[in-house]
């Protein structure tokens, strides 16, 4: 080509190009607007478990997230990074998350201790935002949940459920001796089972001819109960219809992949399902695995963490099926009542072998053929 030629051509300013490697941000939300974006989804669930929960889940809400934005300022001071990056809101995410997570009933202390497992162990460890493997708000609830466990299986009845005179549903999960004390007003504060609780207290019997041992628990009345929000357990998992509603905001922004969550469901339902069909003295029926415990909270919006799922479509399928039965397995047989926050993390320490396996052939791929094949 002739010096004349090639002079002709207009070359892109080098000081103006921006060199990256792939994956590529090809969306007009930045980090900060999708923070806050989940922000909002989770609002109806927030407001939900203040209702529900009173003063005190405001409380634990408010030290969480405190926590959590000042021990991220605290190691970007240490390291030497730019206090700028705070701005993004994912501290503040999840400080929300972890707060919702715990019981209303946490003291500021446990609060102290899970944003740190949260900020420095799940996430500014492994490099800080994008880089981390695990979920860092449930790498904190796991945490506490083995350092902590009598906290973190303390459980404080909604303010519904202890109005006088207590209801049927409600008195299921109170000792009697709690009753009485409840109706003469005798109690300063009062803590309850909740319905994985009594579930796991209850002896399974694995014979196909024994009727259904878990009428109290599963009834039409109590999963009603169940999907408002009148129920024991942590602050952000209680109303199931909160949840579905910030779910719908998730999907509608496309801010997760729908198949994760309901992989995740469907896989829990298809499972309980079965095992309640064959055995029914083992567990009650699909929608009173659906709509207790942090089922919901962690198929939308903890399996769906874009850092910590897979990529592809086939991969997030996967994914939530692996949640969904190792979540179904620890309910049934294991020794925790709950198992969300288990198998998401061991399912997130899976995600490069997902991604590997349900990786897609690159544009243009064309498979080469060996020479006398069609010989």
């Amino acid at each position: 080509m002739s010096e004349e030629i090639v002079n002709e051509i207009k070359l892109p300013n080098e000081s103006e190009l921006i060199l990256s490697s792939s994956p590529h941000l090809h969306v007009k939300q930045d980090i900060r607007k999708i923070m806050l974006t989940v922000l909002i989804a989770l609002l109806p669930t927030t407001v939900a478990g203040i209702y529900f929960f009173g003063f005190d889940a405001l409380k634990v809400i408010f030290y969480c997230v405190a926590f959590c934005v000042l021990l991220e300022m605290l190691w970007f001071k240490m390291a030497g990074k730019p206090m700028s990056t705070v701005k993004d809101g994912s501290a503040a995410l999840t400080g929300l998350l972890l707060a919702l997570n715990l019981s209303s009933a946490m003291p500021w202390w446990v609060c102290l201790i899970g944003a740190l497992l949260a900020i420095w162990l799940g996430k500014q460890v492994f490099g800080g935002l994008g880089h981390n493997p695990f979920n860092p708000a449930l790498v904190a609830r796991v945490g506490l949940l083995i350092g902590l466990p009598g906290y973190m299986t303390t459980w404080v009845p909604t303010k519904l459920m202890t109005q006088t005179p207590v209801t049927e549903y409600s008195k299921q999960f109170f000792s009697p001796t709690g009753l009485t004390d409840l109706a003469a007003g005798n109690l300063d504060a009062i803590t309850c089972a909740t319905p994985l609780g009594v579930l796991g207290t209850t002896e399974k019997i694995l014979d196909t001819t024994v009727q259904a041992t878990f009428l109290d628990v599963s009834s039409l009345d109590a999963c009603w109960q169940y999907f408002i929000g009148n129920v024991g357990g942590c602050i952000g998992e209680v109303s199931a219809l909160a949840l579905l509603i910030g779910g719908v905001i998730l999907v509608a922004t496309k801010l997760i992949k729908w198949q994760v969550p309901v992989a995740y469901i469907g896989s829990v339902a298809i499972f309980t399902y079965i095992i309640s069909s064959i055995w029914p003295g083992v567990t009650p029926m699909p929608l009173f695995h659906i709509l207790t415990g942090g089922l919901l909270i962690g198929a939308i919006f903890m399996a769906t963490d874009m850092v910590t799922s897979p990529m592809t479509t086939t991969g997030a399928v996967i994914f939530g099926v692996g949640c969904g039965i190792i979540t179904c397995l620890i309910r049934i047989w294991g020794n925790y009542p709950e198992g969300v926050s288990f198998s998401i993390l061991f399912m997130n320490a899976l995600v490069p072998l997902i991604d590997r396996f349900a990786r897609t052939k690159p544009f243009g791929f064309k498979k080469l053929i060996a020479k006398g094949a069609d010989a």
